[in-house]
């Protein structure tokens, strides 16, 4: 029987990172190093943490966003004392590249979401 002949794959996911990986459910997500919680996750922990039915918490995240999301649009500002906040900063016209064509442009100045951590968060973090 001919020995067969392995090769070395390097690996992507350090041990660090799968053993985080087993403390979310299987819907987590790796980017790079980076475990990205999913909207389903943060919905299941919600429930579990609460006792409220996974719809019910389903439905209480979709109306927080979007609550969120309609104060920004109408260019106020949300904030969470420890947490942080979220608000819509201005972005300036500025001039880039066309990075296919090396074309040199300019963009238009628009208006983006941003978020600002706050201590306690930040505190925790660490």
């Amino acid at each position: 029987m001919p020995a067969t002949k392995t090769r070395q794959v390097p690996c992507l996911v350090d041990m660090k990172s799968i053993t985080k990986i087993r403390q979310f459910s299987s819907l987590s997500k790796i980017k790079g190093e980076i475990i990205i919680m999913t909207k389903a996750e943060v919905i299941t922990k919600v429930a579990e943490t609460t006792g409220i039915t996974k719809k019910d918490t389903g439905a209480m995240v979709d109306a927080f966003l979007q609550v969120i999301t309609n104060e920004l649009a109408s260019g106020g500002k949300v904030a969470f004392t420890g947490f942080g906040s979220f608000s819509v900063v201005e972005r300036a016209a500025r001039e880039c590249r066309n990075p296919q064509t090396g074309e040199t442009m300019m963009t238009e100045a628009h208006l983006a979401p941003k978020f600002k951590a706050g201590k306690a968060l930040k505190d925790a973090v660490k």
